[in-house]
């Protein structure tokens, strides 16, 4: 069955569950996204994984990748591979001492945030972004008022609107961008 890769797009509040975060994952090729609505816990892990914050003690995510490194096994892709009740349900595919493949069920939010860590691709397939896809359009930037507003956005937000910004050649704001995303990693 074929696959669609999708990349973490960005996160925010959710509307419809004031507690709850909307994780938005977007398709590669056609641009349609996945809004699916996770827990606060979860939306915090994948945000300080994206953005490399070192917690100076494992989290629980991090603590399982290091389980799964410990005992000789590599996460090589999340799938998700199902709606169900309105729920998304995601498998994990590890390698174990690198020939062994083995899939384990998970939350999709909880196999999102293994995903980031381990940098491994995220799939799903056609029937699931059918159903519960969106058709996105590229969506204006929308430059901030003040220089500070740019230090609120993450660094992989930041990146996005640096390229936006220099596609519509844009140098100006492209400038602050880039100043932005320096003063984060000093």
């Amino acid at each position: 069955m074929e696959k669609i890769e999708l990349k973490v797009l960005g996160q925010a509040r959710s509307e419809s569950a004031p507690d709850h975060f909307a994780l938005i994952l977007e398709e590669l090729r056609k641009g349609r996204r996945l809004p699916i609505i996770i827990g606060p816990f979860e939306a915090q892990s994948i945000a300080i994984a994206l953005e490399r914050v070192d917690t100076g003690r494992p989290m629980t995510h991090d603590l399982l990748k290091n389980t799964i490194e410990a005992l000789r096994g590599d996460l090589i892709e999340v799938v998700i591979d199902s709606i169900r009740n309105g729920v998304f349900h995601a498998k994990l595919i590890c390698r174990i001492d690198k020939s062994q493949v083995v899939e384990i069920d998970a939350r999709t939010s909880d196999a999102i945030a293994l995903a980031v860590r381990f940098g491994c691709p995220i799939f799903t397939f056609p029937e699931v972004l059918d159903e519960a896809g969106v058709e996105s359009e590229p969506t204006p930037v929308k430059m901030p008022k003040t220089k500070s507003a740019l230090q609120d956005y993450s660094t992989p937000q930041l990146e996005e609107l640096l390229e936006k910004a220099l596609e519509r050649e844009d140098y100006e704001s492209a400038a602050k961008i880039r100043d932005a995303i320096k003063s984060k990693e000093g």
